[in-house]
């Protein structure tokens, strides 16, 4: 599939996507010259038990369901007067769907283990049979296109497993659309306000309608009512953001984590958050790319998914280092919620699915960390004071606060040490 990658100094070129299963997204490939135990919860759990079976409200056919809050969500609280900031770290998925590799639910066992939540980007079509392909009718393109694929019933049914635990686990499952066009000829960065809620809108309905469409009848449905789970996204090849962002807004959605940012402090864009993913270092070499597994790739191996196997381990070790590096930036200096973005892959011997999981389990267990979902981080930026953001956001990339937190965040000047000029006079 031809798609567009995206430079750091804003020059596009074209790029082919190895997509399988999980699809793909581009962005920064590296151009850019410079290098610049309390866990994934950590707060008070939100009020409200998980509905008992009764009180299970079916929607439509089924497939969904209304079953009272999610369970494993925290409360946010806003931040006091002179308080740190946690570091948050969101790891998501793109496209995200269990197939023969069964990678979906292996990482639930690895954010499990290391008391992460994690965001789920679904793509529609992969609750879609292929015999019924023709059901999806893409903006710009006949129907029953999809530039990756459609599913089976049991690799639907092995979808919906996973989407169902994830979501009783506290993770998130947002969206990836559908038919993943990149490029010109129809590409989503082609596409119209009008021509984004038609897609958003069938990505919902072939969630809503599994059941019918694979003809099961004796399945549970899925825990929730993805009319008002659905809020957020990341748009293919990370393309057309402008008019999905407009389409997203009217739709009621809280987020996007379509475009490409520094490692600052998040603020919204069109009425929504702007989280999007961000560039790090990239070990031994003199620029930084995009925190995704797609872009690593093309920085080591180009366009070519298996490249030389005596270099997958060295591959692997640099991207998970390159990540570990852009998070003690942050954890060290300013804070600001590290985004990163992957793909149920195995690319180059799967050595970015161990970069994944070694970094999941180096940071999501230290100290005034939480590993969360989009959802829970825009739950936490909404409950924060304005003025406090802002004047987070005034750190620039790796900038701690030049005293300490407490004076920063407080409005008040740190007192000076004793002893020193301008210290009250000691007694003797």
């Amino acid at each position: 599939m031809a798609a567009t990658q995206r430079i750091a100094g804003g020059v596009t070129a074209a790029a082919a996507c190895a997509a399988a299963l999980a699809g793909c997204a581009i962005g920064d490939t590296g151009a850019k010259e410079g290098a610049h135990r309390e866990g994934a919860h950590g707060a008070k759990k939100a009020a409200g038990a998980h509905a008992p079976r009764s009180a299970i409200r079916l929607i439509g056919d089924g497939s969904t369901a209304f079953t009272g809050a999610q369970p494993h969500l925290p409360r946010p609280e806003r931040l006091k007067p002179g308080q740190k900031p946690p570091q948050f770290v969101v790891f998501s998925w793109d496209g995200a769907g269990e197939d023969g590799q069964r990678l979906f639910s292996h990482f639930r066992k690895v954010a499990k283990a290391n008391n992460a939540t994690m965001t789920y980007f679904l793509s529609g079509v992969y609750m879609l049979p292929e015999e019924k392909r023709d059901l999806y009718r893409p903006p710009q393109h006949s129907p029953g296109r999809s530039d990756i694929g459609f599913n089976d019933e049991q690799g639907i049914k092995d979808t919906v497993k996973q989407l169902r635990g994830a979501w009783l686990e506290g993770n998130e499952i947002g969206t990836h659309f559908n038919g993943h066009f990149c490029g010109s000829g129809g590409g989503v960065g082609e596409w119209s306000v009008e021509d984004w809620k038609d897609e958003i809108a069938q990505a919902k309905s072939f969630v809503k309608s599994w059941k019918t469409n694979t003809g099961t009848r004796t399945a549970g449905p899925l825990p929730f009512d993805y009319d008002k789970e659905l809020i957020g996204a990341r748009t293919p090849c990370l393309e057309g953001q402008k008019n999905f962002m407009r389409a997203a807004r009217e739709l009621g959605f809280r987020y996007d984590t379509s475009g490409v940012n520094d490692q600052v402090w998040p603020k919204k864009k069109g009425g929504l958050w702007d989280l999007s993913m961000q560039l790090v270092p990239v070990p031994g070499r003199g620029f930084e790319t995009l925190t995704m597994d797609y872009n690593f790739m093309v920085n080591q191996s180009g366009t070519t998914s298996q490249g030389d196997p005596a270099k997958h381990e060295y591959w692997g070790d640099q991207m998970r280092d390159g990540l570990l590096r852009g998070f003690s930036r942050a954890y060290e200096g300013n804070r600001a919620p590290l985004i990163i973005g992957n793909h149920f892959e195995s690319w180059n011997g799967g050595t970015y699915m161990r970069a994944i999981e070694e970094t999941i389990e180096r940071v999501c267990t230290k100290r005034e960390v939480r590993c969360v979902s989009f959802r829970q981080l825009v739950d936490w930026l909404d409950a924060q004071d304005p003025k406090t953001l802002k004047k987070l956001r005034t750190l620039k990339v790796g900038q701690a606060p030049k005293r300490d937190w407490a004076s920063f965040l407080s409005g008040k000047p740190a007192p000076a040490p004793k002893g020193v000029p301008g210290a009250p006079a000691l007694k003797r």
